[in-house]
């Protein structure tokens, strides 16, 4: 009953303007805040940990990284995605990461990584898969979802945040409005998107579009890529919907299983709003329980 109850609150909340009420646990969820996954330098990285209180596992997991122009944000910001999942079977962990007013490209990349190595490390005593893991993200947290998809295996991207030994290879990935060839971007706009990729990669578009291509999951799409979701709003201002589009083409052409979720007039963001937040929040739910619980 309380389940239900979290889904109707959450529902109200996105349906009326004003402040969202507080966050509300499933009781069939547990949670354990503030959780040191890494330490680089001086900088503390933490998780939040959702688990299923009940079965013995080993459950699928899924990492889940916020958005914000990779310069903001929270790691609450998929709360209610992580603890719908949990009710599901699922266990979840939303991150937090270097933002690039402390640090640039591959930082943000590096501490996601770190993330899903701690997943590994970390599975048995959590009943957890390491086997199965996948990443979900929105926007700026999207296209770091999409590069754990498509970098796994690629030594050169392993980063140094931490917990070494094991792969930062995931599964599966559900990609919201995520940001997917920066060197399109660069090429064809000079507006805040493009000055916030600048910032985030600590260079212009001129000054290195190679590091704009390689800081693309496009680039990197292949064989090996991890089965993709893409869900995005075909009235997107911030980042245009033809980057999924191209994306799934690119994927479909490499082999990998991939799709596209269009929500129909929606801007950025669109997946934590009215009318969207629920059907969206199923197609991820489909899809990682047909990729990751098979």
């Amino acid at each position: 009953m309380r389940t239900l109850l979290f889904f109707l609150v959450t529902a109200a909340a996105f349906a009326q303007a004003g402040p969202q009420p507080p966050f509300v646990l499933p009781d069939s969820v547990s949670l354990e805040r503030d959780i040191l996954y890494a330490r680089t330098g001086s900088r503390a990285l933490h998780l939040d940990l959702f688990l299923p209180r009940q079965g013995a596992g080993p459950f699928p997991a899924v990492v889940y990284i916020h958005g914000g122009g990779w310069r903001n944000g929270s790691k609450a910001a998929f709360q209610r995605q992580a603890a719908y999942m949990a009710t599901k079977g699922f266990a979840g962990a939303c991150i937090e990461y270097r933002l690039s007013g402390e640090a640039v490209y591959p930082a943000a990349l590096d501490d996601a990584k770190a993330a899903v190595r701690w997943m590994r490390l970390n599975a048995k005593r959590n009943r957890m898969d390491p086997g199965r893991i996948g990443a979900a993200g929105g926007s700026a947290g999207g296209h770091l979802a999409a590069m754990l998809g498509t970098t796994g295996g690629l030594t050169r991207f392993e980063g140094n945040s931490g917990n070494s030994g094991v792969s930062s290879s995931v599964q599966a990935v559900a990609a919201f409005n995520p940001v997917l060839d920066l060197s399109t971007l660069g090429k064809q706009f000079d507006n805040e998107a493009t000055r916030t990729i600048a910032l985030f990669l600590g260079k212009s578009w001129n000054e290195a579009p190679e590091l704009w291509a390689d800081a693309s999951p496009f680039t990197h799409v292949g064989p090996a890529s991890a089965p993709m979701l893409l869900l995005h709003g075909d009235a997107d201002t911030t980042v245009p919907y033809e980057q999924s589009v191209a994306m799934l083409a690119r994927l479909k052409a490499a082999g990998v299983d991939a799709c596209l979720y269009p929500a129909k007039a929606a801007n950025h963001g669109f997946f934590n709003a009215p009318p969207w937040f629920v059907p969206a929040l199923e197609q991820m739910e489909k899809f990682f329980v047909r990729v990751l619980k098979r």
